[in-house]
């Protein structure tokens, strides 16, 4: 027992759960076994190698030493945050109140401190990305959760409305962490009808309280639909615009630019350009991590200035959305021929197997040397590393963990 620690600090796992079952996946493997690893979450080719975007990765070789070695900006780079946000809403002239973080992660830590107080609750989906609850309880608060909806159902509104009314009446405020289009972990969007639903949800709880949506861009380069994604992110523009309800986004290049180790995003309020709301965001920054990385910020403004690198990275994302339709295809196909339900994929890295005792279900696949997720709802499946001729073996090991003994 470390007596310097404080009594709080000392009863956690020795690693992050899902990197600790990808390590025991990895060692296993390692020591000649056949593993199915569907833990990972990030991109891998078909060979098991990290996708690594070569248009990127050109932009990268080509930064000097004044646009890698420089402090930049606490808050980042204005030109870098403006250009990341018009990746997503080209239209938009400012990034509103924004900061550069160190990747999504970062954006969403700092939110917290700013749009909630101690021991209060912060509301997201059920299932959602795990991480989650550890970024509430490293700034001292929980999570309350309103069911995403199950494939081909609608969103559940009441449910929904009795989240956002309960945290209201608790609490005076509401801040809703939302992970759409392409949903970790069920690869699966929101509707318009859906988003519809939601937005009116949002704007009546306003009425009440400060309500501050931050939507988690995490995957949208990455989409069986890139219309559909366009639609999205223009219905929540409109949700912004009005201005009763606070529109955010967690932005990140780790998916996107395949940059994970590079640590870079934003979090940003693209319309509300509030200095009190920007120096709030600016102090955060200066009290947590000071500055993110210049270098990737350099290199956002370079792939701005390159209509063919734009062109190329593009090309690219749609090549890697095609092969996680195809996985995703794979699985669908199957699950229903060992007699189970689709999943439905539309976006993201992942897909969500709905059961129930999945600690158990999952420690009985790996016994057969398949590797997923357990989540309280199912198995999270990262199709970001799951190969097409996976998929027969993933639904076998699945269907024979899930029958009766």
């Amino acid at each position: 027992m470390t007596d310097q620690l404080i009594p709080t600090r000392r009863d956690f796992p020795a690693d992050d759960p899902i990197f600790a079952l990808n390590a025991e996946a990895q060692a296993r493997k390692a020591a000649g076994e056949s593993i199915l690893n569907a833990t990972v979450g990030a991109l891998l080719d078909d060979s098991g190698q990290l996708v690594v975007l070569d248009s990127v990765m050109e932009l990268w070789r080509e930064l000097t030493a004044l646009e890698v070695a420089p402090y930049a900006p606490i808050a980042g780079d204005t030109a870098f945050l403006k250009a990341l946000v018009r990746r997503h809403w080209p239209l938009l002239q400012s990034p509103g109140a924004a900061c550069a973080t160190p990747g999504g992660s970062g954006a969403l830590a700092i939110s917290l401190r700013n749009f909630l107080e101690p021991g209060q609750s912060l509301l997201t989906t059920a299932p959602f990305w795990s991480p989650y609850a550890t970024l509430a309880a490293e700034n001292g608060m929980h999570l309350a959760t309103a069911p995403w909806p199950l494939a081909g159902q609608p969103l559940d509104g009441a449910a929904w409305a009795a989240a956002l009314g309960s945290l209201m009446k608790r609490q005076g405020r509401v801040l809703l962490w939302l992970n759409d289009p392409c949903h970790n972990p069920t690869g699966r969007s929101l509707s318009p009808a859906d988003r519809a639903t939601l937005a009116d949800l949002l704007r009546e709880a306003s009425a009440l309280g400060p309500v501050t949506l931050l939507l988690d861009f995490a995957y949208l380069d990455y989409t069986l639909d890139p219309g559909a994604v366009a639609a999205a992110l223009e219905d929540y523009a409109a949700l912004g615009a009005e201005g009763r309800v606070l529109v955010g986004a967690s932005l990140s290049l780790s998916k996107s630019m395949t940059l994970y180790g590079a640590r870079c995003g934003a979090l940003a309020f693209p319309w509300r350009a509030d200095p009190v709301l920007q120096a709030a965001l600016t102090q955060s920054c200066r009290g947590t991590w000071s500055n993110c990385a210049k270098a990737p910020q350099a290199l956002l403004l370079r792939l701005e200035r390159d209509g063919k690198a734009q062109e190329r990275l593009a090309a690219e994302h749609r090549h890697w959305s095609e092969v996680l339709a195809q996985r995703a295809a794979a699985l669908d196909e199957a699950m229903v021929a060992e007699g189970m339900e689709a999943l439905h994929w539309t976006g993201g890295f992942f897909v969500c197997v709905p059961v129930a005792e999945s600690t158990q279900v999952c420690a009985a696949m790996q016994r057969e040397g398949v590797f997923s997720v357990p989540l309280p709802e199912g198995l999270r499946v990262g199709l970001c590393g799951l190969r097409v001729a996976e998929a027969p073996r993933f639904a076998q090991i699945l269907r024979q963990a899930l029958a009766p003994r």
